[in-house]
């Protein structure tokens, strides 16, 4: 199987994930199934069926995220240094508007583009891979080509 890379802060936040999920949810799902049990015919049980439901995405994201873990490759940004690559904290600057975004490059799981994660998988990270300051990037997104231009790269 292939590697999954990934920050140490990645990695922390799905194991905690994976604990909360274990030590938390699934001893909570096992009470309302219980509970919900104890209120007779099973079969027009709603609350018996959202417990049951809500069991089997609890019991799925155990397994997907243990998967994960077990494939993962964590990558200590900190020792990295030069062009852009994995880890990376990258700001540029739309050459069209001049607004100024700053995203790190990181793995598919912990990849949150609201809070500025950028997944290494995505056309901008690729098109950024292997940059320097001051270089221009051209990226083909969903809504047409876009310009940006490498202000700073960083590894933190």
């Amino acid at each position: 199987m292939e590697k999954i890379p990934m920050t140490r802060a990645g990695h922390a936040a799905l194991d905690e994930e994976l604990k909360a999920l274990k030590s938390v949810e699934r001893p909570a799902v096992i009470r309302a199934i219980a509970e919900a049990r104890e209120h007779g015919d099973l079969s027009e049980n709603a609350e018996y069926h959202a417990a049951r439901e809500r069991q089997s995405f609890v019991e799925g994201r155990i397994k997907e995220l243990e998967a994960i873990l077990s494939l993962a490759e964590v990558i200590d940004p900190t020792r990295l240094s030069g062009t852009v690559k994995f880890g990376a904290t990258v700001t540029l600057v739309d050459e069209d508007t001049d607004e100024e975004r700053t995203y790190q490059i990181v793995g598919e799981p912990e990849a949150d583009i609201e809070r500025g994660l950028l997944n290494i998988k995505s056309p901008l990270a690729r098109a950024l891979i292997g940059k320097d300051e001051g270089d221009s990037v051209e990226v083909r997104t969903p809504g047409g080509e876009k310009s940006y231009e490498v202000v700073a790269v960083r590894y933190i």
